[in-house]
């Protein structure tokens, strides 16, 4: 680990850990430790990789604290697996975050390995979608807004359409190229890896908001009232950030142990904070209100680069609750003039109007505001989904948690 003292907490699925982690961190505070930044990863296939990413995410912070600050740091690692610009994760990463299903996973991937070009091996794909989501036991619900859970439309709907759009916006991002996989319905197998992809995303978003809600907001309010001087300052990368902001939801009432609250390229609605949906306001969103739980500021990183949040996210959003007809293009179901389906991580905060927007080299050189949402454009240092191991985002963490020279 590249940086002391560091603690690594660790919850299951459901968000339970093992006894005495609350106490661990409320130890480093009777040490002298003011400041506990406290990092979230996203899909990663190994607790061994976690803690990788979090040396590498952590490395720059010492050197760039005020003298005097006294900060201390911990990871979180909970079962998750990749969601980045990487392919489909492999068997056995999915094997390891998804054990039960193991007789599922290894099915979908003799299909995907054979690309059959019947439709029938199509519609086994879909099945085997289903069951490994448990569609039909327990629905997913619109990502960042507060509404009875449903089934996602794609998992339910022609998986051959469902493919073909897929493919067609892998396409369009040049992420696969146009040809290979040869013609007819074969070809719909490019597709059929990403919609494997955000299948098992449905599994982890649920996942991670419960982990953030049932275990890290508890035991955060559980060092708080053992330690009320310790700062705490949340960071989290993808769907790690999904997690960080649910804690916001898990916090014991009275309690405001939480600093700052920063989101690196968050894999979740950016729309989750607002009081009002733009396009119905008669529902709000799924975190609403929940940036006042942060002493100071709630800061979303976003990046025009993130092709995982500016195409597939949006795309995928779209057709989890779309009840019409899947027939279209993919530029009909992700344009510009829809913002209802996009990521805090590609465009910021959106519909929270005392938020502002700025952009990296204002923010390094002027500081982070301190209080409310502020969305930074990082669009000049992240180049990816997962290009978040940078010197200039620590300076943003350290700037939004007032412990910078």
């Amino acid at each position: 680990m590249s940086v002391e003292p560091y603690r690594e907490i660790t919850f299951d699925k459901d968000g339970d850990g093992p006894p005495g982690q609350a106490s661990e961190l409320v130890a480093l505070a009777r040490r002298g430790v003011g400041d506990l930044v406290v990092f979230a990863h996203g899909w990663n296939n190994s607790p061994s990789g976690a803690t990788r990413l979090c040396s590498d995410f952590f490395e720059p912070f010492p050197g760039l604290l005020a003298p005097g600050v006294e900060a201390g740091y911990a990871g979180v690692v909970w079962p998750s697996m990749m969601f980045t610009d990487e392919p489909v994760p492999d068997y056995r990463a999915l094997v390891t975050v998804l054990p039960e299903k193991e007789p599922v996973i290894g099915r979908l991937t003799e299909l995907l390995a054979a690309a059959p070009p019947e439709e029938e091996a199509f519609a086994e794909f879909g099945a085997l979608l289903r069951e490994l989501t448990d569609v039909g036991v327990e629905g997913v619900g619109l990502e960042g807004v507060a509404v009875p859970e449903a089934v996602p439309e794609f998992l339910v709907a022609d998986p051959v359409e469902v493919c073909a759009l897929f493919t067609e916006a892998l396409e369009s991002a040049g992420t696969v190229p146009a040809e290979g996989f040869g013609g007819g319905l074969r070809k719909y197998w490019k597709g059929a890896k990403e919609v494997l992809r955000q299948a098992t995303y449905y599994v982890m978003k649920k996942r991670a908001g419960r982990v953030g809600e049932q275990g890290l907001g508890p035991l955060l309010g559980e060092v708080a009232r053992a330690a009320p001087g310790l700062r705490v300052h949340l960071v989290g990368h993808s769907m790690g950030a999904r997690l960080v902001a649910y804690a916001l939801r898990g916090l014991p009432a009275g309690v405001r142990p939480v600093v700052s609250l920063t989101l690196l390229q968050g894999s979740f609605s950016h729309y989750a904070f607002a009081a009002r949906l733009p396009h119905d306001p008669g529902r709000s969103g799924s975190l609403r209100d929940l940036q006042h739980r942060v002493r100071g500021p709630v800061v979303a990183c976003y990046s025009r680069h993130d092709t995982a949040l500016g195409v597939m996210y949006p795309l995928a959003s779209r057709l989890a609750n779309d009840s019409e007809s899947l027939t279209g293009t993919v530029s009909g179901l992700i344009g510009a003039d829809d913002p209802r389906w996009g990521a805090i991580g590609h465009d910021g905060v959106r519909a929270v109007p005392e938020g502002v927007r700025r952009g990296l080299a204002d923010v390094l050189r002027e500081g982070v505001p301190g209080s409310g949402c502020v969305s930074v454009d990082v669009a000049d240092v992240v180049r990816s989904h997962s290009d978040i191991c940078r010197t200039e985002l620590a300076r943003l963490v350290v700037s939004a948690a007032r412990t910078g020279r």
